[in-house]
């Protein structure tokens, strides 16, 4: 095996117990239990409208299933959990499930949202000589590693003629990302809503390339095997109920952002302009789904990100 494919994806393999280690601290992860579901949620999505409304909790209840809830960074650090058994359900974009399915995680895609190529961006400040992808090369880009903006930044690079090892990564979560953008500490940040949107409104930046066109930034579903096999009338369950809140939240942008504010502490402004940008209409996970997903994990081993090719299909949920 190429000695700095071994060197990046034992990187990702620290980093990927270290969490675990945190996440079963933090969690108190115990052994499944039908009478509990643990979802697993980010500053963005469907699951964050979920949740303020509280119609899971409700529907659920008549099942004798209590819901309990918790916010994740990013999406790598959510699949960890969900593989330890820390949670049971949760969202991410496209990228950290490729991650975590090389890394060995167990978990099955349940469903996924229409795409949102305009929550995805690459930003830099206006005064920036940066005008294209092109003059990247040497430059600072903060990014969260295995993300979907990590996707975006990879196709971006291709597309334009340029290597992985033209630009300097710098690999941050997104709080610190914005932390590093702001100080000028990078000189570009490759960020999703809703920190897209909220750099966009409190600062003076520039779109270089957003995801139209080259990363369709889908929002999937993930359950555990546990629940998937002991509980699937639980999982069809969350995506009605998902279902139900892509019909409201996709007519009803001012009332949500009034909902999600005060939850994500970001203006309603942020809030309106991020959720525009979303796709929403819950689906089965579909063979063309399935085959993006797999040229997502065909570019990452191709570009050393992990050590051995992934098969997509295999951890695609197909209820009897």
């Amino acid at each position: 095996m190429n000695s700095s494919i071994t060197q990046k994806f034992l990187a990702y393999v620290i980093l990927f117990l270290l969490t675990v280690m945190s996440v079963k601290t933090a969690l108190a992860a115990d052994a499944y239990r039908p009478d509990v579901l643990r979802v697993g949620f980010q500053k963005y999505g469907t699951l964050v409208v979920l949740k303020a409304r509280g119609d899971l909790e409700r529907k659920l209840a008549n099942n004798n299933v209590k819901v309990e809830w918790f916010e994740f960074p990013t999406g790598p650090r959510l699949l960890e959990a969900l593989n330890i058994g820390a949670i049971d359900f949760g969202v991410t974009g496209d990228g950290p499930p490729i991650f975590s399915q090389a890394a060995g995680a167990k978990f099955f895609y349940v469903g996924y949202e229409p795409p949102s190529p305009k929550g995805i961006a690459l930003v830099v400040k206006e005064e920036s000589s940066i005008k294209s992808v092109k003059d990247l090369v040497g430059k600072k880009i903060a990014v969260s590693k295995g993300g979907n903006v990590h996707v975006l930044l990879l196709r971006a690079l291709q597309v334009n003629g340029l290597k992985p090892t033209d630009i300097v990564p710098i690999y941050l979560a997104p709080a610190e990302g914005r932390a590093a953008f702001e100080s000028g500490a990078v000189d570009g940040w490759v960020a999703f809503d809703p920190y897209l949107a909220n750099v966009q409104h409190s600062s003076r930046t520039r779109v270089i390339q957003d995801g139209q066109g080259l990363s369709p930034n889908y929002q999937f579903y993930f359950a555990s095997e546990a629940l998937t096999t002991k509980r699937p009338d639980v999982v069809n369950l969350v995506l009605s109920e998902i279902k139900t809140v892509d019909e409201y939240a996709s007519k009803n942008f001012s009332s949500v952002a009034k909902q999600l504010a005060p939850l994500i502490g970001m203006d309603e402004s942020v809030v309106i302009t991020a959720l525009q940008r979303m796709g929403y209409g819950i689906s089965p996970v579909t063979s063309e789904i399935t085959q993006s997903q797999q040229k997502i994990a065909d570019m990452f081993y191709e570009v050393g990100l992990i050590p051995k090719p992934v098969r997509v299909e295999a951890v695609i949920w197909k209820p009897n």
